[in-house]
């Protein structure tokens, strides 16, 4: 759900951010606003699927605007309020609950698979809540276990109709008798990690995933338009579709046969919204910054090496071989040498990313409905004047 694809678009653009100079005042925020706002309008033309973008600089929102339609037959512009599926964004949400529980004292992060789910198999038995957020668990991935399911009956099992649900995952996972590898010796991206702990989040809080996130984190704050979408229990409004080129043409690519999934990737919201969650994570709202530490800890191996992307390209392998910092559902390697707190997300017709520069006071994130476009390289973009901003 992070898978990343290059954009021409955005490579042939002609505004050179970079050689932006801002020195914070007036004129400075009003030039640097009129900048940031001509390059994404480059990106999209108003009648294609396109983006909502939130840009912050030192507690001043530089941005905050809609880019081309979130309904390709309905032609409804997008706008701050529109709900996009964060696909992957959504792990720090998951990641939040987790240390909101931890915070309840219902669950602590050296809790065990088989502690929390008695029926698992042994393998479970060496894989803690603190391997799930870090993505050291080991877990198989549970696109694979489908492929090897529908393999093994001879048909296809999951469709667009009928998509795999949480519960399933949690069954795929317990036919196996081993992970990928033992808890802790090495780092491989896990979207079944995360389903895993947003089923943790409902048995531990004896509530559905969907409620706790509502009541403990989205009312809280505010986020009176996020929700954990359940089709047939609840309805995204406002919402984005979304779009695939196909033989260049735009079709709609909205739902996929893991769409229904949650922990890793069901949250649904827009800018205005998100704009609060930046918010109450500068002011340490809903945790302390004690609290918070965790999850901000790049994540060691078991020798106390750092880990790195697996070798073998392929899937949610973003980054080969390469070094990988990541904590409770946030990637924190830094960027040119600026401390950062960032996270894409990517699913059919869908890519979302959100860059977060504590010591810099900024962020940036990027809704598209559109699964041609790079969103973590446009935000690098934008990062890269604010970062030399005086």
């Amino acid at each position: 759900m992070i898978r990343s694809i290059l954009t021409l678009t955005l490579l042939m653009c002609p505004i050179l951010l970079a050689t932006v100079s801002f020195a914070g005042g007036s004129d400075d925020i009003t030039q640097q606003r009129k900048q940031i706002e001509a390059f994404f309008s480059s990106l999209t033309r108003p009648d294609a699927p396109g983006l909502t973008v939130l840009v912050r600089w030192r507690e001043q929102t530089l941005l905050k605007k809609g880019y081309g339609v979130r309904d390709l037959h309905a032609q409804i512009k997008n706008t701050p309020d529109t709900n996009f599926r964060l696909a992957s964004f959504t792990k720090q949400f998951t990641g939040m609950a987790i240390m909101l529980l931890v915070h309840d004292g219902k669950l602590r992060y050296d809790d065990r698979l088989t502690d929390i789910f008695p029926e698992f198999p042994i393998y479970g038995k060496a894989i803690s809540v603190r391997n799930l957020l870090n993505h050291t668990s080991g877990l198989p991935d549970y696109e694979d276990l489908m492929e090897k399911a529908e393999r093994a009956r001879g048909t296809m099992i999951w469709s667009t109709a009928h998509q795999i649900q949480d519960g399933e995952v949690l069954q795929l996972l317990e036919k196996e008798s081993a992970g990928r590898f033992a808890p802790g010796t090495s780092w491989a991206y896990s979207n079944s990690g995360y389903v895993v702990l947003g089923l943790i989040v409902a048995k531990v809080s004896g509530m559905p995933y969907r409620d706790f996130l509502q009541r403990r984190i989205f009312a809280p704050l505010g986020m009176r338009h996020s929700v954990v979408y359940e089709k047939g229990t609840n309805e995204v409004l406002t919402r984005a579709f979304g779009h695939s080129l196909e033989n260049g043409k735009w079709v709609q690519t909205d739902q996929s046969s893991t769409s229904a999934t949650l922990g890793d990737g069901g949250v649904y919201s827009n800018i205005e919204d998100l704009a609060k969650w930046d918010d109450a994570l500068e002011k340490h709202k809903l945790l302390s910054a004690a609290e918070m530490a965790p999850a901000l800890a790049p994540v060691k191996l078991n020798d106390g090496s750092q880990p790195h992307w697996p070798k073998e390209p392929g899937g949610d392998n973003l980054a080969p071989g390469k070094p990988v910092s990541y904590g409770f559902g946030w990637f924190l390697d830094p960027y040119q040498g600026h401390t950062r707190m960032w996270h894409a997300g990517s699913t059919t017709g869908f890519r979302t990313v959100i860059q977060r520069f504590p010591s810099d006071q900024f962020t940036i994130i990027i809704l598209a409905n559109r699964s041609d476009f790079d969103t973590k390289a446009a935000s690098d973009r934008i990062a890269e004047p604010l970062i030399t901003a005086k």
